[in-house]
């Protein structure tokens, strides 16, 4: 079987679904592949729920994707019928030293986001279930909050079917020469031709294209851990807990309400193992629980003893607006997104 098209976009996370939507807006022909499917288990598109939030430290850039992303998944939830955003607020909590979070307080209130600044004794009374010693202020976006991931990116890629996309869920095989793309092949034999392909693949794109970007993406392994909130307590659910990011801790932890009964969120920011999208085993560590007993104990000690319950997701919508206006219109590139500008080094450079 051979499909012909204007557009191939190879992934349907986040960004791929998102720039296909866009594509195909433009009254372009596109074909949506996946190897597992819309938000599927291994992807990073996949799980229950991701913050979106405003606020980056002095970054004006993110700040602005951040704020037309979350009016894009609204008008897309206000169309499909079904509201997978929860306004819970997102607080940071924050200390006299931790200059990211008071120029992001900057930043967000000169751009109108409606934000609240908190003193430590104002974080204490407010939420008295948690215990931050070591936080002196802390800032509320008010408007900020939830949204449900893997049911945002189905109801996406449901969307952009109805419009018009076609979507096949298989394997797209490494391209294999350097000349300019004009087919791809699959694991089921299959090719798909186009005029332009996108590539959305997140972790798996160092397998498609291990020569170019081996050296340059390094996908790792971030426990996610779901907490079993004490029976008839409501003070881990909104609205009586927000999202919130303790930034001053060197693990910068952070949490999520339990948002339709799927256990209080919490993990750990940071840079884990290397990681195979494809076959790594997704249990969660004894050290990693270890760990997260030990934060809790000290944090959130109504927690520590609650059994399981089973930086760029809330971007989707700019960045396929980004791709669609670089390949339809030529518009400027942002320097920082060109390949040019990676490292072979791992080096965690955004919040």
């Amino acid at each position: 079987m051979n499909k012909t098209c204007d557009f191939a976009v190879v992934g349907a996370g986040v960004f791929g679904a998102w720039t296909a939507h866009c594509l195909r807006q433009s009254g372009a022909s596109v074909v949506l592949v996946d190897a597992y499917g819309p938000a599927n288990s291994r992807a990073s598109s996949a799980g229950e729920t991701r913050v979106i939030r405003m606020g980056y430290g002095p970054d004006e850039l993110y700040m602005r994707w951040s704020m037309r992303s979350l009016r894009q998944w609204r008008n897309l939830f206000t169309k499909t019928g079904e509201d997978l955003f929860h306004p819970t607020g997102v607080l940071w909590i924050s200390n006299d030293d931790d200059l990211y979070t008071r120029q992001m307080f900057d930043v967000v209130t000169k751009a109108g986001i409606s934000c609240e600044a908190f003193s430590a004794e104002d974080i204490r009374r407010r939420w008295p279930q948690l215990v931050f010693e070591d936080a002196t202020w802390g800032v509320l976006e008010t408007e900020s909050g939830v949204l449900m991931a893997r049911r945002s990116v189905q109801a996406l890629v449901k969307e952009t079917v109805n419009s018009g996309t076609e979507y096949l869920t298989d394997a797209v095989l490494p391209p294999h020469d350097g000349k300019k793309l004009s087919e791809v092949r699959t694991a089921a034999g299959d090719s798909i031709s186009a005029g332009t392909f996108i590539f959305a693949c997140g972790p798996w794109l160092p397998k498609l294209f291990p020569e170019l970007l081996a050296d340059r993406i390094f996908p790792t392994r971030q426990e996610v851990f779901f907490l079993g909130v004490p029976a008839g307590n409501n003070d881990f659910r909104a609205p009586k807990m927000p999202v919130w990011l303790h930034h001053m801790h060197p693990d910068r932890p952070y949490a999520l309400p339990d948002i339709e009964e799927r256990g209080f969120k919490i993990a750990f920011d940071r840079h884990g193992p290397e990681f195979d999208p494809d076959n790594g085993t997704r249990v969660v560590g004894q050290a990693s629980i270890e760990q997260l007993r030990t934060y809790l104990k000290q944090h959130i000690p109504v927690l520590q003893d609650a059994p399981g319950s089973g930086h760029g997701f809330k971007h989707g919508p700019a960045v396929g607006e980004y791709v669609t206006a670089r390949i339809l219109r030529n518009e400027g590139a942002e320097p920082r997104f060109s390949l040019a500008s990676k490292q072979t080094t791992r080096n965690r450079v955004i919040y």
